[in-house]
């Protein structure tokens, strides 16, 4: 079998060489087909716009003081995170089931 061949049929290696541009793809092509999806990306976006706080709670070091709108907003992004990111892995979950099926097909086991 030749290195492109063992290359191809190595699943595993492709997927885990490209799984950064896997994922970019699906939040992008969720982005553009998932208004729900689109929606909860631009309130995370504008709260961290608004609350320049939200980035240094996450990003930095050191003690922070947050008033209660700041608080309110950072209890708010995170719940949307959370909604982002489970929207993302039921996304990659499907994704995963088609291509697999692809594969299989392609390998001439279905």
């Amino acid at each position: 079998m030749c290195e492109n061949q063992d290359n191809y049929y190595n699943l595993a290696q492709r997927i885990e060489d490209a799984f950064s541009e896997i994922d970019s793809d699906i939040s992008t092509a969720l982005f553009k087909t998932d208004s729900e999806y689109a929606a909860l990306r631009r309130e995370t976006d504008g709260l961290q716009q608004n609350y320049p706080v939200i980035e240094k709670v996450l990003e930095s070091e050191g003690a922070i003081s947050l008033t209660a709108d700041e608080h309110a907003a950072l209890v708010r992004y995170i719940s949307l995170t959370r909604q982002i990111e489970e929207s993302e892995r039921r996304q990659i979950y499907f994704r995963g089931h088609t291509d697999n099926f692809a594969y299989l097909k392609r390998i001439g086991a279905i």
